[in-house]
């Protein structure tokens, strides 16, 4: 498996949009809930500037099928 790397969150949720997810709606602030047939809805909660570590990128790639390559 691909190492990840600190990402801006913009560019992690173009990544999310690209491989098919969609914006349902925005719950606030910087709260968006994503949807994507076949899985369960996610809750992006950053702002677009914020650097999104390692660590929580692979929790959220558990959730939604993210992979390094698609950044």
């Amino acid at each position: 498996m691909s190492q990840w790397r600190s990402t801006k969150a913009k560019q992690v949720l173009a990544a999310l949009l690209r491989i098919g997810w969609s914006v349902e709606r925005k719950a606030g602030g910087s709260h968006k809930i994503l949807s994507r047939s076949g899985w369960e809805n996610v809750v992006f909660a950053f702002h677009d500037g914020q650097e999104i570590g390692p660590k929580m990128l692979a929790r959220i790639a558990k959730r939604t099928g993210l992979k390094p390559e698609d950044l």
